[in-house]
C-alpha cells in the first residue's frame, strides 16, 4: 500500500479521535443465531447505537470540528448524514441547513428538525437534493459538508475499523461493508488493509443502486440511469471520486442484494438483536449471507456492520411481506386446479403439512380454477423445487411467481376473475417517487387518449409508488403509446406477457 493518497487517508483516520467528543465506541457483538444458521462465526458492529442511530455522526463531526471561520453549515442527505451534521452543529453551536429529498422517511426529517437544523426538501433523490444544496451554499457563501467524498468525513468513518480490530480477539477473515457514496467503505478499507492485507473486504450494494460496481466495471465513477431508494441511506447515483480512488484497488469483491434479501436481513437482525435496522443498515448482513451461501464458506470469522436504524414504522408492512421470500422461506405459486367440490382439499393434501400463507381465488368458469397461493417452506430452494415437481406430477399447471415483481406487488391483491369483454389490452407496471400528490400527477401525465381497463395502486410504505395499469391500445398504437411513456420519465415495464396477468386477469 504505497499510494500516498491512501497513506494520507490512513494518517487522518488515526488522527480522528475527536469523534469521541460526540460518538460512542459502539460494541461489536457475537451473533450466535446467525452464526449457527450460516455455519460461520458472525459478528455485528452496532453503529445503530450511536446517538443519531447511525455511523454518519463520526464523519460529520470530524469534518465540521476542524473547520475555521464558519458562517453556516449546509449539507445534502437522505437522512443519516443530515442527523449527524445537525447534532454536530447543535453541540458546536453552529447554524445549519439540511437539504433532503422529498422521499426522505419522516422519522429522519423529524430527527433533523428536533436537533435544531433548518430542513429544506428538494428533489426526489439524493442527487437532486445535492445539486440544490451546492447552489444554495454558493449563493449564501455557506460551508458545504459533503456526506462521503471528503477525506475528513472518510477518516471519521474509518474510526469504526479501529474499534472493530480492537474489539475482536482475532482479525476477521471477511468484512462486509455497505456502500452508498463510499465514505464508510473507503475509511474502513484503508485502515483494515493497512493493518492486515489478508482481510477480505466485500462491498455490499443494493441491486438497484450499485454505483461502486458500475464504477469498478468502467474503471471510473459513472452515473447510474436509475436509482432505487428502498435502501434510501445508500441511494446514490455515482460513487465519490475520492472514495473510489481509495477503494478501487484494495476492495476484494463486491456483491449486490435485492430488496427481498434486504428485508430478510432486517428480519434476521431483529431475531438476533431485537433491533429494527433500516434497509441500508441491514445491507451488510444481506450481502454476507448471500456471499457465504453462494461461495459455500464455512468456519470463517465474518464481520458485518449494522450501520443504521432510522426506519419509518409504516415500512415494516412492506419488509414483513417480502422477508420470507428473501430468505426462500415462502414461495408464491399460480396453480390451475379443477373447478369441482373437494379440489381445494386435494390440493392441500398434496402440499402436505406445510403452512399455507395465502390463498386467493374467485370463480371464473365451470372447468378450471386459478388460485394464487403462498406456501411456507423451511428448506429453501430445494423444497420449492420439490413442491412444484409434486404438483406437476399430479397434473397441476403451476407457475412459480416468487420472483415475479408484478405478482408480488399487484396480482396478489387483485385476484378476482377474468374479464372477457376487454380487447386490445396492454399491461404496464410503473414506478414513481412516493410522495403526496404524486398519484394524481401520474394520472394527469398518462392522459385520457387511451382507455384505462385495469388499475391497481397500493401505498405500502416503500420507496416508490407502484401502479399496475391496463390500457386499451391497438397494435398500430403501441409505438406512440410507449413513446408517450418515455416522455414522462417514470420507470415502466411492459407486463402484457407476464404469466401472472395471463393466468389471473386476462
Amino acid at each position: 500500500m504505497s499510494d500516498n493518497f491512501i497513506k494520507n487517508c490512513y494518517k487522518k483516520i488515526l488522527a480522528a479521535d475527536s469523534v469521541y467528543d460526540i460518538a460512542i465506541v459502539s460494541p461489536t457483538q457475537f451473533a450466535p443465531k446467525l452464526s449457527s444458521k450460516l455455519n460461520n462465526h458472525l459478528f455485528i458492529k452496532r453503529e445503530d447505537l450511536q446517538p443519531v442511530f447511525s455511523f454518519k455522526l463520526r464523519g460529520a463531526y470530524n469534518k465540521i470540528s476542524k473547520l475555521k471561520n464558519i458562517k453556516h453549515i449546509v449539507a445534502a442527505s437522505a437522512g443519516n448524514h443530515a442527523q449527524g451534521v445537525a447534532m454536530t452543529c447543535q453541540k458546536l453551536r453552529l447554524q445549519s441547513s439540511i437539504v433532503m429529498p422529498l422521499t426522505t422517511p419522516t422519522i429522519k426529517i423529524n430527527g433533523v428538525k428536533k436537533l435544531g437544523s433548518k430542513v429544506i426538501l428538494s428533489g426526489d433523490t439524493y442527487d437532486e437534493a445535492y445539486n440544490f444544496a451546492i447552489k444554495y451554499a454558493k449563493e449564501n457563501n455557506y460551508n458545504f459538508v459533503h456526506p462521503y467524498d471528503d477525506l475528513e468525513v472518510i477518516a471519521g468513518q474509518g474510526t469504526i475499523a479501529i474499534e472493530l480490530m480492537d474489539q475482536l480477539e482475532e482479525h476477521p477473515d471477511y468484512v462486509f461493508i455497505p456502500v452508498g457514496g463510499g465514505g464508510l467503505l473507503a475509511g474502513m478499507s484503508v485502515y483494515l488493509k493497512t493493518i492486515n492485507p489478508k482481510i477480505k473486504i466485500i462491498a455490499v450494494e443494493a441491486e438497484d443502486s450499485a454505483c461502486f460496481n458500475l464504477a469498478y466495471k468502467n474503471g471510473k465513477p459513472t452515473s447510474l440511469r436509475h436509482v432505487g431508494i428502498f435502501a434510501d441511506g445508500v441511494a446514490v447515483k455515482k460513487i465519490g471520486s475520492k472514495t473510489f480512488k481509495l477503494t478501487k484497488n484494495i476492495v476484494d469483491s463486491s456483491i449486490t442484494v435485492t430488496t427481498d434479501e434486504i428485508c430478510s436481513a432486517i428480519k434476521d437482525l431483529y431475531d438476533e438483536t431485537r433491533v429494527i435496522a433500516e434497509p441500508a443498515g441491514a445491507l451488510s448482513l444481506a450481502g454476507a449471507r448471500k456471499y457465504i451461501l453462494s461461495k459455500k464458506i464455512k468456519n470463517k470469522k465474518i464481520a458485518t456492520i449494522l450501520c443504521g436504524a432510522n426506519m419509518n414504522f409504516d415500512r415494516l408492512r412492506h419488509v414483513s411481506e417480502r422477508a420470507d421470500i428473501g430468505e426462500s422461506s415462502e414461495i408464491i405459486l399460480g396453480v390451475t386446479i379443477d373447478e369441482k367440490p373437494g379440489s381445494f382439499k386435494k390440493f392441500c393434501s398434496i402440499i402436505g403439512k406445510r403452512a399455507i400463507t395465502e390463498f386467493n381465488y374467485r370463480y371464473s368458469d365451470s372447468n378450471d380454477a386459478q388460485v394464487f397461493v403462498g406456501i411456507k417452506t423451511t428448506k429453501g430452494i430445494d423444497e420449492k423445487r420439490d413442491i412444484i415437481k409434486k404438483l406437476k406430477a399430479n397434473n397441476y399447471k403451476c407457475h412459480d411467481m416468487s420472483n415475479n415483481e408484478m405478482a408480488k406487488l399487484h396480482i396478489r391483491y387483485m385476484v378476482g376473475g377474468i374479464c372477457k369483454e376487454i380487447n386490445d389490452e396492454r399491461i404496464y407496471r410503473f414506478m414513481f417517487p412516493e410522495k403526496p400528490g404524486e398519484l394524481l400527477k401520474f394520472l394527469d401525465n398518462i392522459g385520457s387518449r387511451w382507455n384505462i381497463s385495469l388499475f391497481h395502486y397500493r401505498n405500502h410504505g416503500a420507496d416508490f409508488g407502484r401502479v399496475l395499469i391496463g390500457l386499451q391500445a391497438k397494435e398500430s398504437e403501441l409505438t406512440s403509446l410507449e413513446k408517450h411513456f418515455r416522455t414522462l420519465k417514470y420507470k415502466f415495464y411492459d407486463e402484457s406477457q407476464n404469466s401472472a396477468y395471463k393466468q389471473f386477469l386476462k
